[in-house]
C-alpha cells in the first residue's frame, strides 16, 4: 500500500494515511508521505476510514483486504453508508468473488441489489471513470430502516444459549 499511497501523492491526490499504533510501532508498514492519522485498533481505523474517504477502492489482497471491504459493504447494504466500492480486477484476481457474489445471490442469501454494491475494473482509468458514474441507488427495503432512532453505538446482548 504503500507504493499506492505514494504514487497518488505525487500524482497531486490528498492522501490520509490511517494505520494502527501497534502496526506503525511495529515497523509493519512502510512510512506515510504526508498525513498519518494513529488510531488504537483496526476496527477504529475502518472507523476513520469511512469518515474521511469519499470513495473505497481494494486492490487485490489477502485477508485484511476482505476485512475491510466486507464491513462497508454491509453498511452500504443496510442505507448507513452512500459511498462507492470499487474492486480493482487487475488480471481477473477478483473473478471468483464476484462468482461467489452471484451464487449467493442467485440462492437468495443477499438481494440482487447487495451485488451491485461493488464496482468492478480490470484498470485504474477504468475504475475512475465508474466512480465517477456512481450513482447511490437506494435498496427499498433498506430505505425503511430509520438509523436516526435510538443511540446505535450502544452493545446489544444476544442470546447464543443452544438450546435442545
Amino acid at each position: 500500500m504503500g507504493c499506492v499511497f505514494t504514487a497518488a501523492h505525487v500524482g497531486g491526490s490528498q492522501v490520509l494515511g490511517i494505520i494502527p499504533t501497534a502496526l506503525a510501532e511495529g515497523n509493519f508498514v512502510g512510512k506515510t508521505v504526508r498525513e498519518e492519522l494513529r488510531v488504537p485498533t483496526m476496527q477504529d481505523r475502518i472507523s476513520k476510514m469511512l469518515d474521511n474517504s469519499d470513495a473505497f477502492i481494494a486492490l487485490p489482497g489477502g485477508i485484511g483486504t476482505l476485512e475491510e471491504i466486507f464491513p462497508i459493504a454491509s453498511w452500504a447494504q443496510l442505507n448507513i453508508l452512500h459511498k462507492p466500492i470499487g474492486l480493482l480486477n487487475v488480471d481477473g484476481f477478483f473473478n471468483k468473488l464476484l462468482s461467489f457474489l452471484d451464487q449467493v445471490g442467485e440462492e437468495y442469501f443477499i438481494p440482487h441489489s447487495a451485488r451491485q454494491i461493488f464496482i468492478f475494473a480490470s484498470t485504474a482509468e477504468e475504475m475512475v471513470d465508474k466512480l465517477e458514474d456512481f450513482v447511490y441507488k437506494l435498496d427499498p427495503i433498506a430505505a425503511q430502516i430509520d438509523w436516526s432512532k435510538g443511540n446505535n453505538s450502544k452493545k446489544r446482548k444476544m442470546d447464543l444459549s443452544l438450546h435442545l
